[in-house]
């Protein structure tokens, strides 16, 4: 969408929402729909190619808002929740269909998503060792709770530590910054001799894509060790983890079958503005243990139903907001192709376009080569007068001439 288009689309929608004001009295205070309308009525999967505008904005008023803001709020995010696993690959037992154990909630950021699947698994080994001896306080296992991460995970782990009022201890990275199982083995061997208990690995924060160097923890090897340890693994891939929708890259995220849950961020490089935290676990019962509380002014009449996700039990606030209505659009908007081509970026004929920019501008010279398929381009330094300002000042260049391109081939 242009700059043309968006401003036209933006004034549709300003209507669009007045008139809805405008025409609210008509409007039921209650809907007419019973959990689980909305389901029959969207795809089971994201649309490979784009939809159109017009498409999108019909769906809203016929599906969306016949449900607004509940049941489709929470409905339409547990199907985009699933759309966008599929896209990913996730196992089967991360999805919510088919009435799976698990499934996906949309956490605010990777941090909240830490946190509550830290505070999930501190609330299940405390509960299974109560029910194991009785005579244990929750005080006596909270002072002996030990979880692990990376020494490259990303800060806000340590601070979930600090919330949840666990030790955190780092694990040492290996030549490629990645934890390995050996290195979190002697951990967990020292620690448990000591008379602590391993519990989160953040019972595992596994990361891949590190925020300092984008790094990958070594998920094949780390997993089996949680598993059988009983660790909780979560696996945090915040800002890596959108690549994974490309089939050539998904072989990074191999191992993630071994994790308790899984968090990735839809807001930094999949095109869908921020507040917008994925987050899928195996186990919805591990979120809800935790979290539950049913006072009397949120009860409602499908309370123990069985047919309604109530996402207040899978996250720290209470209230939220309708994050997934913006993904549905992205996903339309693009379809699974449009995304996986703007997570590749440049095609060879991109790259053919840089060079010729780059090259009839004079200011440098760049000499290309093949790569089995890919077009690359070559920045290869020949003078030995050659100091690191030329090398910045070409990066700028480049990076100008890049931008003009990307431009001309968005419009």
């Amino acid at each position: 969408m242009n700059a043309s288009e968006f401003r036209r689309r933006g004034k549709e929608m300003v209507d669009y929402m007045a008139n809805y004001m405008e025409g609210i009295e008509g409007r039921q205070v209650y809907p007419d729909v019973e959990p689980g309308y909305l389901r029959p009525l969207i795809p089971a999967a994201a649309p490979q190619e784009p939809d159109t505008f017009e498409d999108i904005i019909n769906d809203v008023e016929k599906i969306i808002m016949p449900g607004a803001a509940s049941p489709a709020c929470t409905e339409l995010e547990t199907v985009m929740m699933d759309w966008l696993g599929k896209m990913l690959e996730l196992p089967k037992a991360f999805l919510n269909e088919k009435a799976g154990e698990g499934g996906g909630v949309i956490q605010g950021s990777a941090s909240e998503a830490t946190l509550v699947a830290l505070l999930a698994a501190r609330t299940k080994v405390i509960h299974r060792l109560q029910a194991a001896s009785p005579e244990l306080t929750q005080a006596a296992i909270m002072e002996k709770l030990v979880a692990y991460s990376s020494d490259q995970a990303h800060s806000s782990v340590e601070r979930a530590g600090l919330i949840g009022g666990v030790k955190l201890k780092a694990i040492p990275s290996d030549g490629n910054f990645a934890m390995r199982a050996s290195a979190l083995q002697e951990a967990l061997e020292r620690d448990k001799a000591a008379g602590l208990i391993p519990f989160f690995a953040i019972q595992m924060v596994a990361t891949l894509g590190t925020t300092t160097c984008c790094s990958f923890d070594n998920l094949l090897e780390v997993g089996p060790i949680c598993n059988k340890e009983d660790i909780w693994l979560h696996v945090d891939a915040a800002y890596a983890g959108s690549a994974f929708i490309c089939p050539e890259f998904r072989h990074l995220l191999n191992g993630v079958e071994f994790a308790d849950s899984f968090n990735f961020n839809p807001h930094k490089w999949l095109l869908v503005n921020f507040d917008c935290s994925a987050m899928w676990v195996k186990k919805r019962t591990d979120l809800t243990g935790a979290f539950r509380l049913d006072p009397t002014y949120l009860k409602h009449s499908h309370q123990d139903s069985g047919l309604i996700t109530d996402y207040r039990h899978w996250q720290i606030p209470l209230g939220r907001r309708f994050r997934s209505l913006k993904m549905w659009f992205v996903f339309r908007m693009y379809g699974v192709k449009g995304l996986q081509a703007y997570i590749r970026k440049g095609s060879n004929k991109v790259n053919e376009a840089l060079l010729q920019r780059i090259n009839s501008a004079k200011k440098i010279h760049l000499v290309p080569c093949h790569l089995r398929d890919k077009f690359v381009l070559r920045f290869a330094i020949c003078s030995r007068t050659v100091e690191s300002a030329h090398v910045q000042r070409a990066w700028e260049h480049i990076k100008e001439l890049a931008a003009d391109v990307l431009r001309a081939e968005r419009e």
